[in-house]
């Protein structure tokens, strides 16, 4: 049962530094789910994250799918 443990711990590991990104680059006014899903996939990246500076300014804005569906015109 070592290799459940480990799988266990890292999906722990993971879950919470997803969470904690997404915290965090709220904080400093970046793409909150962008930096969880990362976070979630390579737990490290929290790190780069804690290095980077706030970002100045306001938080671009991603389109929505209904804008991004309004955009592309049907053939």
């Amino acid at each position: 049962m070592g290799a459940l443990r480990w799988i266990v711990i890292w999906a722990a590991v993971a879950t919470l530094s997803a969470i904690v990104c997404g915290f965090v680059a709220n904080a400093r006014n970046r793409n909150a789910s962008m930096w969880a899903a990362w976070g979630f996939v390579l737990p490290p990246v929290l790190i780069i994250l804690l290095l980077l500076p706030r970002n100045r300014g306001l938080r671009r804005v991603s389109p929505s799918f209904d804008e991004e569906d309004g955009r592309i015109e049907a053939p």
